[in-house]
């Protein structure tokens, strides 16, 4: 199998159909104007900016309908996407930055002051504004329109030539950007499009970001192989979402911060929302009330669980199971297996938990730079290990009951403690600190920051809050600040974690 150019292959198939439009400014694309756009950009990315073959393209901003003429424009000419997750605080991005290099920078009116901080801290890079350009910045549309694009598809390559990178972090705080390919985007489209029955004549509202493999993928990229359209909210707006799924929308993919959303605004009903033929739901597992709720007003919320190494579907839980199996993420998809092991590599039984692991032709073929990393996740014959420990029932469906490390999921994004630890540890005030996830009605999980203070030291929540937004996202910093005359340790002097989370039940 070669990598071919899908977006070239759906413009000559149905030209004319709606392919995305942009919920905030009302840009709309055919398929035939959305595969010339990409064309336009691999040209000016080749003839404006100096790009070549494997260099690598950085994107920051909101969502939009242009970014998927980037991440295809990148496709026919051989450049690696980088979507930057703008929620990140620049010394975060200036680390991704340094690790992937990138040539050029795309950014958004509303992240210009982030990327001019990039541009003065890697004078090498090219400014590329899509809104307004200042200075010497090329300006995205004007380079656009002084090319001539070349609408043939693409010569074919690898299927495992790296397409674009999503930024995830190591339980070191380390990041490490996942390598996508065409194969992990085709084997996604077999196991999600499948399941939930994409056509042509579905309509999907993407609220999810699109530096995050669900934005892209669940079920975006789906919907584009087989020729239906997609429309793209800036931000999640849950009136504006509910104005769309009422009017417009037949599918729908969502984390249940947003499903919460959704249930708590005026006139939500599910007379209201019948068009919506299929919701889907990952990130971390669907509360029971929350899909009691939903099955109430005659909406089966189908959760499913996948990673941004997996590409991302592994498992969806059967639309009738909703309730009976409340908290499963339902089974794995066609061409994904799945095992569950203990320490020693060996499966464990049903009933009993391990770590799981994933083969298949969706996972990444690896992290970028990072050999090391690579040989740790990801075995000689193909078993990514997931980190989460698993189990399965005796029908057949699987439940992720825990962390294998100590990663928490709050709001649908991943928070890895020691990078929250690292940063409370710079505050003059902490001698010693540990982080852990909690649970929580709205956002699933929050971090809790359980810390000792130095001698005649003192500090107050409000501080170390605004401390930590100066360092990092605004989910990573923890809602629970909790100071200890002493942080509990075991016989070797380890943290012992699961105290301090048992201490908030």
């Amino acid at each position: 199998m070669e990598m071919f150019d899908l977006l070239a292959q759906r413009a000559r198939v149905t030209p004319d159909r709606l392919a995305l439009e942009d919920l905030h400014d009302g840009e709309r694309y055919n398929y035939a104007q959305l595969n010339e756009r990409a064309a336009r950009l691999a040209a000016a990315a080749r003839q404006q900016w100096g790009l070549r073959e494997g260099d690598r393209l950085a994107w920051l901003g909101h969502s939009r309908s242009e970014f998927f003429a980037m991440l295809y424009g990148c496709a026919k000419a051989g450049l690696i996407l980088v979507p930057l997750n703008w929620r990140l605080a620049v010394p975060e991005l200036e680390v991704l930055m340094a690790d992937c290099q990138p040539g050029a920078l795309i950014f958004g009116d509303e992240l210009a002051d982030a990327a001019r901080a990039l541009g003065s801290a890697f004078t090498d890079l090219t400014l590329v504004a899509l809104d307004q350009p200042v200075g010497s910045e090329r300006h995205y549309h004007q380079d656009l329109q002084q090319v001539t694009p070349d609408l043939s598809a693409h010569p074919e390559k690898s299927p495992d030539t790296p397409w674009y990178l999503l930024y995830t972090s190591g339980t070191t705080g380390r990041p490490k950007g996942v390598v996508q390919t065409f194969r992990m985007m085709l084997a996604n489209y077999l196991n999600i499009g499948l399941a939930v029955n994409l056509t042509g004549e579905d309509v999907l509202l993407n609220v999810l970001p699109l530096f995050h493999t669900a934005g892209i993928n669940l079920y975006s990229s789906a919907v584009f192989f087989v020729g239906g359209a997609v429309l793209v909210a800036r931000n999640f707006e849950p009136q504006q979402a509910l104005e769309i799924l009422e009017q417009r929308a037949t599918i729908f993919f969502g984390v249940p911060a947003v499903y919460q959303a959704l249930l708590e605004q005026p006139g939500f009903s599910g007379e209201r929302l019948r068009r919506v033929r299929s919701w889907g739901c990952g990130g971390a597992p669907l509360s029971l009330p929350v899909a009691q709720s939903y099955v109430e007003h005659g909406i089966h919320v189908r959760t499913g669980m996948g990673m941004t190494e997996t590409g991302p579907t592994v498992f969806l839980l059967d639309e009738d199971k909703v309730i009976e199996k409340i908290g499963s993420v339902g089974r794995p998809q066609l061409l994904t297996e799945v095992r569950i092991v203990d320490r020693d590599g060996r499966d464990v039984p049903d009933g009993e938990a391990g770590e799981l692991l994933i083969r298949g032709p969706n996972i990444t073929p690896g992290y970028w730079n990072r050999p090391d990393a690579t040989a740790e996740a990801i075995e000689a014959d193909g078993w990514l290990h997931s980190g989460d420990v698993a189990r399965r029932d005796n029908d057949g469906f699987y439940y992720i009951v825990d962390r294998w490390k100590d990663m928490y999921i709050s709001g649908g994004e991943n928070v890895y403690p020691a990078e929250v630890e690292k940063a409370l540890e710079q505050h003059p005030a902490i001698a010693e600190v540990a982080v852990v996830g909690i649970a929580d009605e709205r956002w699933g999980e929050v971090g809790k920051a359980c810390y000792v203070l130095r001698p005649d030291s003192h500090v107050d929540e409000d501080a170390l809050r605004a401390h930590c937004r100066e360092r990092l996202a605004g989910y990573k910093v923890p809602k629970v600040f909790q100071c200890l005359p002493a942080l509990p340790r075991n016989a070797l002097g380890k943290v012992t974690k699961q105290e301090l989370r048992n201490g908030a039940e």
